[in-house]
């Protein structure tokens, strides 16, 4: 098992690790079928390659199980699974992404993550209304970087929803 340890910067003045898109941010790029996507960089402990689980009884679809990560038990969630993507394959580029969302540690499986992204204020665009496997209520904003468009989860509120049901008690 190989890891990569993500060592996010510190907030620039003028922003915070919540959903503040006033100043400059650092998000975390992944793909997820052919959309590509964007976390705030201050959520992310670290970036493992895939390992299956150990599965739980009863657990909805989008939950593989478990792993032991580091003396912590750490839900392992499937985006590809919970947002309906077709055929799941685990491959190479499979990777878990591991966040610390409130007082949890979450792992998150997804096709891949490309890089670390800065973006300013000039550069997000509002979300467009429509219906979509993801709530707009867990969408910052759409990432525009030359050729490339992101979008921008919320990544606490996504996970804390309570139909993902993997970080229960989150206020917002």
């Amino acid at each position: 098992m190989s890891s990569l340890d993500i060592q996010p910067t510190e907030p620039r003045r003028g922003s915070t690790p919540n959903t503040d898109l006033t100043g400059i941010r650092e998000f975390l790029a992944f793909k997820l079928g052919s959309e590509e996507y964007g976390m705030d960089i201050l959520r992310v402990q670290e970036i493992r390659s895939f390992e299956k689980p150990t599965h739980m009884a009863n657990a909805p679809e989008h939950i593989l199980g478990v792993v032991n990560l580091r003396g912590v038990i750490v839900p392992i969630v499937d985006m590809r699974i919970k947002f309906k993507l077709g055929t799941v394959n685990y491959d190479t580029f499979t990777v878990v992404i591991i966040l610390n969302i409130g007082t949890r540690v979450v792992g998150m499986v997804v096709d891949g993550v490309s890089d670390v992204i800065t973006l300013t204020p000039e550069q997000l665009r509002p979300v467009p209304e429509f219906s979509a496997a993801i709530s707009s209520d867990h969408l910052l904003a759409i990432g525009s970087l030359e050729n490339r468009m992101l979008i921008l989860l919320d990544i606490e509120k996504l996970m804390s929803s309570a139909d993902l049901g993997v970080v229960p008690g989150l206020v917002h």
